[in-house]
């Protein structure tokens, strides 16, 4: 039997739990907020994906605290399900602008929080948002060790990070960091130019540290992709000539192999030998399950069909 440690970041899926808890201000959520969370919740484990990832800032916290809702209610869910969230951000609260916070004084804090809102005793991975250019890596390491003894936390991660910044934290901390989440899909591809323009008059243009892809997948650090269907760029709201060639070979490729546009999306990505996890945050079941093929089996692309989604998209010829 695969152990709740095990799964945590190895699912071919993530469901993000950004789009529940209602509005995002301090309002209350409501019954049908809950409604919405039971359902989307639902129709995820009826897609094959167990793994739920949330963070303490999604809707000021009302996210965590629906997820928890749903779970009070069915509590036999607890035993089937990954709950990962992140912390490090602070939003902005009136004139005090948002700014990144990992002292590790924060850190136990809001992962206190984080559990209280989801109403369980501990968390199964935890990453840190966001860089902090304040951290101390020693003080940020020490936060960490505690709250994986004394039981609150199994595993640790980052999100949006290099390979730089994963490395000189890790060199503090005798745990491993697990996760990578970073933004990932057809549309957000600087992961995958990075690697193919080195040398050419387009690598400055390129933001994405080379070599955080590489790093990864030398050191078992498993990579989940937020923003993994583009906000429906490719499957309803297309804006550029590219965006429409794009949607139109994403919905041939989808018929052809007996799939859905996002499943195609969501192929493209998990076809790269990183392995890598995408995380889809819609909140209609209809869209949830129309990724059910990405959790369930390998992504069906050939080479040459990744590379023709991948060209498509980028609008013009590889260096």
């Amino acid at each position: 039997m695969t152990t709740t440690v095990e799964k945590t970041a190895a699912d071919r899926l993530v469901y993000g739990c950004m789009g529940l808890g209602g509005s995002w201000d301090r309002e209350p959520y409501g019954a049908r907020d809950i409604a919405t969370a039971e359902a989307a919740v639902q129709a995820a484990l009826d897609s094959g994906i167990t793994v739920f990832d949330h963070a303490d800032i999604y809707r000021h916290g009302k996210a965590e605290a629906v997820f928890g809702e749903v779970m009070d209610r069915a509590p036999e869910l607890r035993e089937r399900i990954v709950v990962q969230t992140k912390c490090g951000i602070r939003l902005a609260d009136g004139e005090r602008p948002g700014i990144y916070d990992l002292r590790g004084t924060t850190i136990v804090q809001r992962v206190e929080e984080s559990l209280a809102r989801l109403r369980i005793d501990v968390l199964d991975a935890l990453l840190l948002h966001r860089p902090d250019p304040l951290a101390d890596p020693d003080d940020v390491a020490a936060a960490l060790s505690s709250l994986h003894r004394q039981g609150l936390v199994r595993r640790f991660g980052v999100s949006n990070m290099s390979a730089a910044q994963i490395a000189h934290l890790q060199k503090s901390l005798d745990l491993p960091l697990v996760v990578n989440q970073l933004e990932m899909s057809l549309q957000r591809r600087d992961w995958v130019e990075a690697g193919v323009v080195v040398n050419t008059d387009q690598a400055a243009a390129i933001g994405f540290p080379l070599g955080t892809l590489e790093y990864c997948r030398a050191n078992d650090v498993h990579v989940q992709a937020w923003g993994a269907l583009a906000q429906g760029r490719f499957t309803g709201r297309q804006e550029t000539p590219d965006e429409h060639a794009t949607a139109r070979l994403v919905a041939a490729l989808a018929k052809d192999k007996g799939t859905s546009p996002e499943t195609i999306l969501l192929w493209w990505l998990q076809r790269h030998p990183a392995r890598i996890a995408p995380v889809i945050g819609t909140a209609r079941p209809e869209r949830i399950r129309a990724c059910r093929d990405a959790a369930l089996g390998e992504p069906q692309l050939s080479h040459e069909e990744w590379y023709e989604l991948w060209l498509t998209a980028r609008g013009a010829p590889l260096p």
